[in-house]
């Protein structure tokens, strides 16, 4: 027994948990080197402005600046993930990306201001600044602003990504269940099928069971790729028109030489996906409602034609039935209408409609999926 196929793409989004999807790299790498960028080439003119020449002090300032808030940054990118259950509670949330603000400031301007001295000590300098304890406060509270600045962007962005976690998740759900709906009226359609061939057979049962044998036969094969097809809401055009030729055949050998089937069908289109069993119920209908009815020579045509672009016309017409100025759907219609509703909205359309020289012509109009 063959299992449904899945769905396309469904395993990118299997699980759908944000901490699955990607952060913006790029664009929040380049914001950010931007941004020193900017910094940088304020500090280099505000030195210039004060009368100082050259260009390695100030980029000494900022670049020590800028390393050691890049690996925090790095480091918050890790673990921010981790804190995604609270992203409802944005309260929550900041305090728990805030409560370790008052260490991570303090490591900040240690490490930042003890790479300074490194560095001018390095070229014979002394690097000077305000008392230590004037430097931490102002220097704490300068990157307090800044932390706060990017705890905010971090928020937004694992909302984003959380909101679209969740709409992957909502529409696999939803593609889940449009495919458990196909499956189950394809499947829907197999018993029905089966109980309109095996009563034409009781029919013929006495008065020709050599026939009657020779029918059973066929259905059985026929029974055995239908079954295997109804595993699965879609198909293509080409496995779909080989079961229609199939039990076009056992009807023939039920009504001998009253009537002939032709199909005329584009090649183009056979590799288009259909639902399962789409014709089946219109040459059902056409056999059953014109055929046995009707003494005298029948026609049946079955047509694939391109539709307009990416579309296609799919239809099954004979020559000897006749339509109730109203005409009813039955289960097998039904079925086929909801279907083709589930699968593609109002991109498909379902008719069937009296022929003007005499006959009832069935169409589907759907996209060429492939």
């Amino acid at each position: 027994m063959k299992t449904p196929s899945p769905l396309p793409g469904a395993s990118d989004v299997e699980s759908c948990d944000p901490r699955a999807l990607p952060m913006p790299r790029l664009a929040f790498a380049l914001a950010w080197g931007l941004l020193w960028v900017l910094m940088a080439s304020v500090e280099v003119q505000d030195y210039w402005r004060n009368g100082h020449s050259g260009i390695w002090r100030p980029l000494v300032w900022q670049g020590t600046s800028c390393l050691v808030s890049t690996l925090l940054i790095l480091l918050q990118a890790r673990l921010v993930a981790r804190h995604d259950a609270l992203l409802a509670k944005p309260w929550g949330w900041f305090a728990s990306q805030l409560r370790w603000l008052p260490l991570v400031s303090v490591f900040f301007v240690a490490i930042v201001f003890a790479m300074r001295h490194g560095i001018y000590a390095l070229v014979g300098e002394r690097y000077e600044h305000q008392p230590w304890g004037e430097l931490f406060v102002y220097e704490c509270i300068k990157f307090s602003a800044y932390y706060l600045l990017f705890v905010a962007i971090f928020f937004g962005i694992r909302s984003y990504v959380a909101m679209v976690a969740a709409r992957l998740r909502a529409e696999r759900s939803q593609a889940l269940a449009r495919q458990a709906q196909l499956l189950q009226l394809a499947q829907q359609i197999e018993p029905h099928f089966l109980f309109n061939a095996l009563g034409t057979i009781s029919e013929i049962i006495h008065s020709d069971p050599q026939l009657a044998d020779t029918l059973l036969a066929r259905l059985a094969a026929l029974l055995r790729a239908a079954t295997d097809l109804t595993r699965r809401p879609e198909s293509t055009l080409d496995e779909e028109l080989r079961l229609l030729e199939a039990y076009a055949s056992i009807m023939h050998e039920r009504f001998a030489d009253r009537v002939g089937t032709r199909f005329e069908i584009d090649d183009g289109l056979r590799s288009c996906k259909v639902p399962t069993l789409l014709l089946q119920p219109l040459l059902e209908n056409a056999f059953r409602h014109g055929v046995e009815r009707r003494l005298g020579q029948a026609q049946i045509t079955v047509r694939a034609e391109r539709d307009g672009v990416g579309r296609m016309r799919l239809s099954v017409q004979d020559d000897i039935g006749q339509l109730l100025a109203e005409p009813v759907f039955g289960a097998g219609l039904s079925n086929l209408r909801e279907r083709l509703a589930t699968r593609f909205g109002d991109q498909a359309s379902l008719a069937v409609r009296a022929r003007p020289g005499g006959g009832v012509e069935s169409v589907v109009s759907l996209p060429c999926v492939s």
